[in-house]
Parts: C-alpha cells; structure tokens; sequence
C-alpha cells in the first residue's frame, strides 16, 4: 500500500467520524468540531486526489568534442547547457518577462563581444549594467550573477563556450567561437592534467 493510499485512507476515516458525529452527537461543541473535521478530511482528499510529480534536479549533459563538427553543433550543446547544468533559465529570460529576476537575455549576443560574455559568466562582478532594456526608469536586479565556472554550477571552459554560441545564434548573429579553439581548450586541460599528474608522481 503506498503512502498516498493510506493518507487517503485516513482522510475518509476523518470524514466519516465527522459524519458520525454529526448524525448522533447533539452537543453544538462537538457538532462544530465534527463539521471542522469534515471540511478538514475533504480538503485532504481533494489535495491528495491531485497528481503527484517527482521534483528532479536538472539533468547534466555531458560535452563531447568529438561530436561537434559545425558551430550549429556547438550551439546546441549551449543550449542543453542553458537550460540544464547551467541553470541560466532559473533567473534570466529570453524576451521581455516581469518574472526574471535578472536582465532578459534576449538579442544579447549581438549586443555584446563573446569575450565580454565570457568575463560576464567567470567574473561577473567585473563590469555591472544596471539594466539591459535601456528603457523607461532604471531597474537594479536582486540577485547576484553566480560564477558559474566554480561550485555549485562549475561548468568547463569549453561549456561556457558553447553556451556564448547558442547565446550567439538566438540572437541571430553569426557564431564567432572556432571550433578548432574550443577543442584546444579541452587539449590543453588534458595536458595540464598529464603534467600535474607526472609532477606528482614519485
């Protein structure tokens, strides 16, 4: 018997002794109290007939370098990235919303340099605007821009590039980032793994 079953279970116990309450017991006290439980009970039932979903965490995409061959691949990517591991969607927006919490994204690949970008995401402190839209009075944003290379979100260098096309293309501008560039990050990181792992060996 699962949980739900037996809260159900419960809840028609309740109800049924409020019931029984009120067909046999005269006292107004107790009457009140039975209709109380009544209402109680059919709330319960009614919150508990409505279907429950898991609350998952974002899934994490994996970045595979052997699979882009275009820049459209690497975009694709940034965009899984975006809405997933990099939990950009949590604040930002794409197109004018009163519920983000943080500038509206949209057109901003074309507003602003990738390298402009990539400070933004890794050293977002750096160089504030107090708001995107450049219309009507100033609006300053509640929250703070995580570093998204470090803990909790941690994304790689290569992922934060991938992410900077995709920001790229929705703004309809051609992507900037070189693939050949992107894969030699990830080169580079094994080599400096390699030599830290020779320089560590006895």
């Amino acid at each position: 018997m699962s949980e739900v079953v037996l809260l159900q279970l419960i809840g028609l116990t309740v109800v049924g002794l409020g019931i029984c309450i009120l067909l046999f017991i005269k006292g107004k006290f107790l009457r009140v109290v039975g209709f109380v439980v009544i209402v109680l009970g059919t709330f319960t039932l009614i919150a508990l007939g409505v279907p429950q979903m898991a609350s998952l965490p974002p899934a994490i995409e994996t970045f595979d370098i052997a699979e882009v061959k275009t820049p459209d691949d690497l975009a694709a990517i940034g965009q899984k990235i975006f809405f997933s591991k990099g939990q950009c969607a949590l604040c930002h927006s794409i197109g004018p919303s009163e519920s983000a919490r943080c500038p509206d994204l949209k057109g901003i690949g074309a507003k602003l340099a990738p390298e402009f970008i990539y400070e933004s995401l890794t050293d977002p402190q750096a160089y504030i605007y107090l708001d995107f839209r450049h219309e009507g009075l100033p609006k300053e944003y509640p929250a703070r821009m995580p570093y998204i290379h470090k803990n909790p979100i941690a994304l790689s260098q290569q992922e934060i590039y991938s992410v900077i096309s995709f920001l790229q293309k929705m703004s309809g501008e051609p992507i900037s980032v070189k693939i050949e560039d992107v894969m030699n990050i990830g080169k580079a990181s094994e080599v400096e793994v390699a030599s830290l792992a020779a320089e560590g060996a006895p």
